[in-house]
């Protein structure tokens, strides 16, 4: 059986083959899940007496319920038809997180930025259609401002056209609802990966701390070219990935990342292609991952220093247009020996 590695591209993280582990920890047995959700892949992989998959799918199912916005009937698609609906505790969590990290960046972060994002397209097909009175149309109802939760519980919005996407920090909090689950069993060793997003707990069935690797910064917008720069180790921590350093847009000689800014409407041109982040949750460090993306690079670290145990990798461009790499200090606990 192979080691059990993780290689990430940043903004991407593909998995080696999990088969089942006969390896054996006193009565448990390594379990693995694997699917689709979300419209994304999951990997789980856990030390149990007995499968847990049914309890996982009906975690996730809990909260697609509250929180995917392309569901009929869940409470974030009420609220975004202005339908009276009460948020329920899952909906309130992501809420106020979204709001906390918008605060911290200073608007670079925002769940109502989906309007913005949907007219300019997948990376940023419709640019040539796009007109300044578009943008500025769209922003009168951009920007987590203009919608709260009053102390009763009731979602007031300062325009009704106001919309609300969490996909840039849902896949995060997917992940900690499974390992609180696991949890709740007593489980103390898991890695759940939801999207490209991880919680890993305790070690593998290797007996060692769950291996993430990194790839190295190759210029390279095709995406064929990999070779391995570092291998993280992952005990009792989230990991969450942002942008992609081998798919970004030129301007005037100049690469970017596939961002779009939602306090300008525009596309982001600042430095960073690519932002890993790591921190004890994984709703925290997906959340941050998307806003250092809009923030760039020295603003991103002011950021960074006052939320405690967050710790980031970013991929970026200098001057020269070369790509370069930055971590914060401490993050070199990460790195495999």
């Amino acid at each position: 059986m192979k080691a059990n590695v993780f290689f990430l591209g940043v903004s991407v993280i593909l998995f080696t083959l999990l088969l089942p582990s006969c390896n054996q920890k006193g009565n448990y047995t390594y379990f693995q899940n694997s699917g689709e959700i979300f419209h994304t892949s999951y990997h789980i992989k856990y030390a149990y007496e007995r499968s847990l998959e049914s309890e996982i799918l009906a975690e996730l199912e809990r909260f697609e319920l509250s929180l995917n916005p392309f569901r009929e009937n869940t409470i974030i698609t009420k609220i975004n038809n202005n339908i009276p609906v009460k948020p329920d505790s899952l909906f309130m969590e992501v809420f106020n997180k979204a709001m906390e990290v918008s605060r911290m960046s200073e608007g670079k972060f925002d769940i109502t930025a989906s309007p913005l994002i949907n007219a300019w397209g997948f990376g940023f097909k419709n640019m040539d259609s796009i007109t300044p009175e578009i943008i500025d149309s769209l922003k009168e109802f951009v920007g987590y401002d203009k919608i709260r939760i009053d102390s009763e519980g009731n979602v007031i919005k300062s325009d009704p056209r106001v919309q609300l996407n969490t996909s840039a920090i849902s896949k995060g909090y997917s992940c900690d609802l499974v390992a609180r689950l696991f949890d709740s069993y007593g489980i103390e060793n898991y890695m759940v990966e939801i999207g490209g997003e991880i919680v890993a707990k305790g070690v593998n069935d290797k007996g060692v701390c769950w291996r993430i690797g990194l790839d190295k910064p190759v210029d390279d917008s095709t995406g064929m070219q990999h070779e391995l720069q570092t291998i993280l180790s992952l005990c009792d921590k989230s990991l969450a990935t942002s942008g992609n350093y081998r798919n970004y847009y030129l301007k005037n000689g100049k690469k970017y990342a596939h961002t779009i800014d939602p306090q300008t409407g525009y596309p982001s041109e600042q430095n960073i292609l690519g932002a890993t982040v790591i921190a004890n949750d994984c709703m925290t460090a997906d959340a941050y991952a998307t806003a250092f993306m809009a923030s760039g690079l020295e603003k991103s670290k002011e950021i960074a220093q006052k939320i405690p145990g967050l710790h980031y990798y970013f991929i970026y461009v200098k001057p020269d247009s070369t790509l370069d790499v930055a971590y914060s200090k401490g993050f070199e606990q990460f790195f495999t020996k």
